[in-house]
C-alpha cells in the first residue's frame, strides 16, 4: 500500500472532495504543505471554502481531472470503478487510497490518535472531546463529521501530538485506522445494506478494538450487550462508563433544567470527580459526556478542563439544532435517522418547553427503512404528530417494496396522528396551517429535510 511521507509533501488528488470527511482530510494535508486538488459532483459551502484556501477543485467527476503531476488519488466509498475519473486514475497506474485508508495513515503522524466509534453519537462525542482538548490548550488536530462552532468548521490542524477523529463502521472503514485510544459508544443494527446482521456488526467492532496497541485503551459503554466479548479480544486496558456504580466512570444525581439540559455528578470508582453541566439536552448526552471524560482522564486531562470544555459545548449542526422560531413555534432540526436516535431525540424534546411536538421525518435509505420498519413506527410515535416525506434513497436504487406511505399507514392503524406528504412545499404549508403557538416543530433525518425547517422559518 502507498505510504504518505509527511517529510516530503507531494500532489494528492481527491475524488469526492466535498464530503464532510474528505474535505477535512484535504484541509489537513493542504496545511501540512501538500499540493491538493479534487473534484465533486456539485459545488457546496465546503468546496467554496477550500477553493478560497487555495485548493483547486473541479465540479464534475471527469477523466480530464486526472492531470499530470498527481502522485496519489484518494476516493470515497461512494466512488465506484465505473466512475470516469476513477477509471482514468487506474489507467494511468496512479497509487490509490480510499478515504479510510488515508485517515488510517494520517494517524501514524500523531503520538495520541483518538477514534470515536459507535452506531450513534459519534459526532457529538467527538465534538465534546474537541472542546475538552481545546480547554486544556493541547493544540489538537481534529476531524469531525459536522460543523463545530469552536473550530469554525469540520477540521482543525494543530500540533502532531493529539489527533481526534470519528470512526465510522460503514463498509468497515474504521478497520483501516490506527488509534491509540478507541471509544465505542454503542452498537446497534444499522447499515444492513453492508452488514449481514447484528452479529456481523459486533464482529467488526471487535476487530476495531483489536487495533488498539497494548499501551492503548478502549473506552466502552459498559451497559451495552456483550461487553465481555471485547475484554476477551483486546490486549490493552478496557475502561467502562455508564449510569451506575458497576462501571469505572458513572453519573449520579442527574437533574434537568427547563430546556432538558442535564447537570450530574461524575464518579471514578469510589471518588467523586465533580459535577458537569451540559448545554445540550437529553440523557443520551450524559453518556456521551461520560465517554469524553473517561477518555480525557486516560490521557491526563484534569477534570476541571473537562468541566470547562463541556460547559462551552452547545452542540453541532443538525444535532437538536435550534433553527429559530415563528409565531411562537420553536423549530429544531436533528440528524436522527435510526429508531434509537429518534427515541433519544424525541425523549429529549419531551423535556424541552412545548405544547405539542410535530415531527417531520425523512427516512434514510430503503434498506434501513425495510429492516427496521416496525421500530421506526414505534419510535416516531413518541411525537404527538408525525409527517412523513419520501425516503431519501442516498446510494440506493431498489425501493425493496417499502415506502413512507406504508410507514404512515401503520402508524395511523395504531391510532397515531400521522400524515404522508411527499412535496416539501406542501409540508411547509401544512405546518403553517396546523402548528400552533408554543408547539415544537422538529425536522428529522440524514437527507435534505432541514430545508423544510428553513423554508418554514423564511415563509
Amino acid at each position: 500500500m502507498y505510504k504518505i511521507d509527511f517529510n516530503n509533501p507531494n500532489h494528492i488528488h481527491f475524488i469526492g472532495i466535498g464530503g464532510i470527511s474528505m474535505s477535512g482530510l484535504a484541509e489537513i494535508l493542504h496545511k501540512e504543505g501538500f499540493t491538493i486538488t479534487g473534484s465533486d459532483n456539485q459545488s457546496s459551502a465546503l468546496t467554496k471554502k477550500m477553493q478560497e484556501d487555495g485548493i483547486g477543485i473541479e465540479i464534475g467527476q471527469k477523466a480530464s481531472n486526472i492531470i499530470e503531476g498527481i502522485d496519489l488519488v484518494v476516493y470515497t466509498a461512494a466512488v465506484h470503478e465505473d466512475n470516469e475519473e476513477f477509471k482514468a486514475a487506474k489507467a494511468k497506474g496512479l497509487p490509490m487510497l480510499s478515504r479510510a485508508e488515508l485517515l488510517g495513515q494520517l494517524m501514524h503522524n500523531y503520538e495520541i490518535p483518538i477514534a470515536v466509534s459507535g452506531t450513534h453519537g459519534k459526532t457529538t462525542t467527538t465534538s465534546m472531546l474537541a472542546h475538552i482538548l481545546l480547554a486544556d490548550d493541547l493544540d489538537p488536530t481534529i476531524s469531525v463529521g459536522g460543523i463545530l462552532k469552536a473550530i469554525d468548521g469540520n477540521i482543525r490542524v494543530g500540533a502532531n501530538k493529539y489527533f481526534l477523529t470519528e470512526a465510522c463502521e460503514y463498509t468497515n472503514s474504521f478497520l483501516h485506522f490506527n488509534p491509540k485510544v478507541g471509544i465505542i459508544l454503542n452498537i446497534d443494527e444499522d447499515h444492513l445494506d453492508f452488514f449481514k446482521d447484528l452479529d456481523d456488526i459486533y464482529h467488526s467492532f471487535k476487530e476495531f478494538a483489536k487495533l488498539l496497541p497494548t499501551d492503548g485503551a478502549l473506552v466502552i459503554n459498559g451497559a451495552m450487550d456483550r461487553v465481555a466479548e471485547f475484554k476477551e479480544v483486546i490486549s490493552c486496558k478496557m475502561i467502562t462508563y455508564g449510569l451506575d456504580s458497576t462501571f469505572d466512570y458513572y453519573a449520579t444525581d442527574i437533574v434537568y433544567d427547563n430546556f432538558g439540559c442535564p447537570t450530574f455528578k461524575v464518579h471514578k470508582g469510589a471518588k467523586v470527580l465533580g459535577s458537569i453541566t451540559l448545554k445540550v439536552n437529553g440523557k443520551h448526552n450524559v453518556l456521551n459526556a461520560l465517554a469524553s471524560v473517561a477518555a480525557s482522564d486516560l490521557i491526563g486531562i484534569p477534570f476541571k478542563d473537562c468541566q470547562n470544555g463541556l460547559a462551552t459545548f452547545t452542540g453541532t449542526n443538525r444535532r437538536f439544532e435550534l433553527k429559530g422560531s415563528k409565531n411562537g413555534i420553536t423549530v429544531i432540526d436533528d440528524y436522527a435517522h435510526h429508531p434509537t436516535e429518534i427515541r433519544a431525540t424525541l425523549n429529549a424534546a419531551s423535556k424541552y418547553p412545548h405544547h405539542e411536538i410535530w415531527c417531520v421525518f425523512q427516512p434514510h435509505t430503503y434498506t434501513r427503512t425495510k429492516a427496521l420498519f416496525h421500530e421506526f413506527t414505534k419510535a416516531l410515535s413518541l411525537a404527538d404528530h408525525i409527517i412523513l416525506t419520501d425516503i431519501y434513497a442516498a446510494r440506493e436504487t431498489d425501493d425493496l417494496g417499502v415506502s413512507s406511505k406504508l410507514l404512515c399507514e401503520e402508524m395511523q392503524a395504531n391510532g397515531r396522528d400521522a400524515y404522508y406528504i411527499a412535496d416539501f412545499d406542501e409540508i411547509r404549508d401544512f405546518c403553517n396551517k396546523n402548528c400552533q403557538k408554543n408547539d415544537l416543530l422538529i425536522t428529522m433525518g440524514a437527507g435534505n429535510v432541514v430545508s423544510i425547517a428553513e423554508a418554514f422559518l423564511e415563509d
